[in-house]
């Protein structure tokens, strides 16, 4: 699409990214959601190196308890983060 805004366009990379990691059945197992997060959101998340920070974090994304990780929850996961960040790009006057 041309012409998207910034916003558009980081929402389509949210998309693309999700994808990149889930394949064809649109969902997160445990493994791509640590290779993700690794990968694509090392800046604004630690590395998860322990297992026990992995399990804690994908349970509470689970919400429907079906062991893989959807686009509705991966996007509780991207909210969390962009909130929890949003302090380090308050521009300063």
């Amino acid at each position: 699409m041309e012409n998207m805004s910034k916003l558009e366009n980081g929402m389509v990379t949210i998309i693309q990214v999700f994808h990149k990691y889930s394949g064809h059945k649109c969902k997160l197992k445990k493994a791509e959601l640590k290779a993700l997060i690794n990968n694509e959101m090392s800046h604004f998340i630690m590395k998860i190196q322990e297992n026990d920070t992995l399990d804690q974090l994908f349970a509470d994304l689970d919400q429907n308890g079906d062991l893989e990780i959807d686009f509705q929850e991966f996007i509780t996961l991207i909210a969390m983060v962009t909130s929890a960040c949003h302090e380090l790009f308050v521009p300063k006057h």
